[in-house]
């Protein structure tokens, strides 16, 4: 309960003093709370599709399969783009001028990967493993809503600026993807990282109760939305970058800022997991009422 009480007071700090700058995947443990998330909004029938793609050594939890798309990466070389989708640093995300490999090759980026491998989970005639495309497609929606997935070209998202997290030698990019996380577990959580998500969940049905219907309406209806999460994910990576240069030292200032944006978009990548997850395999009646 105090994890959750100090979530509520720094997202009124945070609002109070106008100040929320945020910045490649999130480290395991943001994508596990994405895809735990998303498990508690998922539809009875949904929850039960999903459980029947998932692999054996899951245990029936998509959670613990939200990593592997990065363990593959060296089996599967041609998937390492599908991760990010950089851009100029104009902080706009441009689908036909950013979403390409460093060959130029078409829709190889996450958010082509999100709607390719949404595409094959509703096409049973495709060639596609459809345990492997759910898994792809947890993680590159966790991935999507990391500010600096959609990170500046020239600097490979952050990883070429090489900074101080406190006393720790970091970059940019892993700033967002773990250090932040992990500080605010062992700062306020416990090292719990259920305590982590259920502040999280906590705040879904109270501080965004009323944007949660927003962050998952999608009215396409050909592909996802995954196109509005990048724009989202690229203006927040355009305020990460303020302030900070080679061999910056962010500390508490930089933290209290960060950690908001990081809790919510870990909670809409949750949400809109579980509304493509949903879309894709029915149902109305969600296992957890929000």
């Amino acid at each position: 309960m105090a994890g959750v009480l100090l979530l509520h007071v720094l997202l009124v700090v945070a609002a109070a003093a106008a100040r929320a700058p945020t910045a490649h995947a999130w480290g395991k443990e943001g994508h596990y709370m994405v895809c735990k998330i998303a498990e508690s909004f998922l539809t009875e029938e949904a929850s039960t599709a999903v459980k029947d793609l998932l692999p054996g050594w899951a245990g029936g939890d998509l959670a613990e399969t939200c990593s592997w798309a990065d363990t593959q990466r060296f089996r599967y070389r041609w998937s390492s783009p599908l991760h990010f989708a950089d851009t100029p640093g104009d902080c706009q995300f441009d689908y036909a001028r950013d979403c390409h490999n460093t060959q130029g090759e078409k829709d190889m980026c996450v958010v082509g990967a999100i709607n390719n491998y949404t595409a094959a989970l509703k096409d049973s005639s495709s060639p596609f493993d459809p345990t492997e495309s759910l898994m792809f497609l947890a993680h590159f929606v966790g991935d999507v809503h990391q500010p600096l997935h959609c990170g500046h070209t020239d600097d490979l998202g952050g990883n070429t600026i090489i900074v101080h997290w406190y006393r720790r030698k970091s970059n940019l990019h892993h700033v967002w993807d773990v250090n932040v996380i992990e500080t605010a577990m062992k700062d306020f959580y416990d090292n719990d990282l259920s305590t982590m998500i259920q502040a999280i969940q906590q705040n879904i049905t109270e501080e965004w109760s009323n944007e949660e219907k927003q962050w998952e309406t999608c009215r396409s209806r050909t592909k996802t939305c995954a196109d509005k999460y990048a724009e989202e994910s690229s203006k927040l990576a355009c305020k990460a970058y303020e302030g900070v240069e080679q061999d910056s030292t962010l500390e508490d200032d930089y933290f209290f800022a960060a950690l908001p944006v990081v809790q919510k978009r870990i909670a809409q990548g949750g949400v809109r997991l579980a509304a493509i997850l949903n879309s894709l395999f029915g149902g109305n009646r969600r296992l957890q009422s929000s």
